[in-house]
């Protein structure tokens, strides 16, 4: 059988009956809710029993479009949203103290004074994961690694916007949050994808992952680390490199040797992640891992 035999369309496209749907709504039965195409119906699709299908769409819809674009490979970025570029922590400590010098006496200014020195301390990351989202767009090997973040500003900002300097595209994955997350402006404009659910953004962050650099966080960023871990530890997927970044952050955020004496993990399961302090030490071991 011929390929333009076996390609010959039997059944009109949704685009041609979408078109075809609206030539007669001036009618009162077709202004109707119940005439619309369900899959042109926003109140059906946004009921509560539709979930399953959201859930499909949401998968499918990166899906498709990441294989149009060809990215098969990544290098998931994960860590703070709050984490600044160096110059804005520098703005904000300055700010925070000329606010404290008018009433030293006041126990609230002195903490932000003390929240913006240990930022502008964290500021330091932000430069470290924009030099490593840098190098990873940078290689040059056959197995193309594209960066990709969870698509807000802090480290996921600097993780892209290395890439965008490198001259390469990256991934930006939003989410949809009460307080509006909007994208960091160094995504690659078609790369970047909204999101609903957290579960099914996790996975489209980890579907093609060959590596995972995890950056001081918080519940997002641990939430994420451990998903990571507990689908490598029980094989639900093939083993990848798994880079805590700051070392002395890590183990003053969580005693993983605690978990071993109590039983509660292996010790093998430690070697699940290794300590990176520099972006030149991340790429080197993302490299040898992937054979670049």
């Amino acid at each position: 059988m011929s390929n333009s035999i076996r390609k010959k369309k039997i059944f009109s496209s949704a685009q041609e009956a979408a078109i075809s749907a609206r030539k007669h709504i001036e009618s009162p039965q077709c202004k109707s809710a119940s005439y619309r195409l369900a899959f042109q119906d926003p109140d059906f699709l946004l009921q509560d029993e539709l979930r399953p299908v959201r859930l499909e769409l949401e998968l499918l819809k990166p899906e498709l479009i990441l294989k149009e674009q060809h990215i098969e490979s990544t290098v998931v970025v994960f860590g703070s949203a709050r984490i600044a570029d160096p110059e804005t922590a520098e703005a904000r400590l300055v700010s925070a103290q000329a606010e404290h010098s008018s009433n030293k006496q006041d126990p609230l200014l002195t903490h932000q004074v003390e929240l913006a020195r240990r930022d502008l301390e964290n500021s330091r990351y932000y430069d470290e994961a924009r030099k490593l989202g840098h190098l990873i767009s940078s290689n040059t090997g056959k197995d193309k690694l594209v960066v990709i973040t969870g698509g807000g500003p802090g480290i996921m900002e600097a993780a892209n916007r290395g890439a965008h300097e490198a001259g390469m595209p990256s991934i930006g994955m939003n989410i949809v949050l009460p307080h509006e997350q909007s994208p960091n402006p160094y995504i690659t404009p078609d790369l970047n994808f909204q999101f609903h659910y957290f579960a099914v953004r996790k996975m489209h962050l980890l579907m093609r992952a060959k590596s995972l650099v995890v950056f001081p966080g918080g519940f997002g960023t641990l939430d994420e680390l451990f998903e990571t871990l507990t689908i490598i530890q029980t094989h639900k997927v093939e083993p990848i490199p798994v880079l805590l970044f700051g070392k002395a952050f890590w183990e003053r955020i969580i005693n993983f040797n605690a978990l071993v004496e109590e039983g509660t993990i292996s010790a093998e399961d430690l070697e699940l992640f290794r300590y990176v302090e520099t972006a030149d030490e991340a790429w080197k071991l993302i490299s040898e891992a992937n054979g670049l």
